[in-house]
């Protein structure tokens, strides 16, 4: 933290984050450009974590366009699974399925894995939407404590958006997504030769016989 920064910093980032938030709900709304406002709001956090400014709207316009037509199953992919986990847990809660009470929370924490692994590749989708997926298993299997952070982060904002009035959801999913950039920041300072989420960008690269590379990324020039 630098000497000028002051609670005003503070105050104008969480402002920020809160429209962040609104306006990635907004555009989330019609299903099918899910993904897009996502990757495009990750993408407008990676910028200010790595260059110290948010995105114009020339760069928005153009990561959303870029982000389209990969991303397009992810919203309707999110609600079929949604739908599915209401269903398992609403039968087990009539008792239509056997398990009770130690089923249904094994289906939530499954869930709730689930849900941290699509944050991180909320996250890595970022500074590049190419392979985010592939590229999040790759982290996953390298730094298990980073889908485990992930995680922490869903289950603490599912506690959180469960205390708040429905009209605080899409400022809450601002501050969501930047908690999981903090989350890559971290790996990325424990990770030797690697200092940004932005170094996560390069894609799973073939073996190679130095033992030290990462296989979710390249070391920087």
């Amino acid at each position: 933290m630098s000497a000028s920064h002051d609670w005003r910093d503070s105050v104008r980032l969480g402002a920020d984050l809160a429209l962040l938030g609104v306006l990635m709900t907004m555009a989330c709304l019609p299903v099918l450009t899910a993904g897009a406002a996502v990757g495009t709001a990750s993408a407008a956090l990676d910028r200010l974590l790595t260059v110290g400014r948010w995105s114009t709207a020339a760069e928005c316009w153009a990561d959303f366009r870029t982000r389209l037509v990969p991303g397009l199953y992810a919203g309707p992919l999110v609600l079929a699974a949604a739908w599915l986990l209401a269903i398992d847990v609403a039968a087990l809660r009539r008792g239509s399925v056997p398990g009770g009470p130690a089923m249904i929370a094994a289906v939530l924490l499954a869930a709730a894995v689930g849900v941290g692994f699509a944050a991180l590749v909320a996250g890595l989708a970022g500074p590049s939407h190419a392979h985010a997926v592939r590229r999040a298993a790759a982290l996953a299997a390298v730094r298990p404590r980073a889908l485990a952070a992930t995680t922490g982060v869903v289950v603490v904002v599912a506690a959180l958006a469960a205390l708040v009035h429905p009209a605080v959801l899409p400022v809450l999913a601002g501050f969501a997504l930047f908690a999981v950039h903090a989350v890559l920041v971290r790996v990325a300072a424990f990770m030797p030769g690697f200092h940004s989420p932005a170094l996560l960008t390069i894609e799973p690269a073939a073996p190679q016989p130095a033992p030290t590379r990462p296989p979710w990324g390249k070391p920087p020039p």
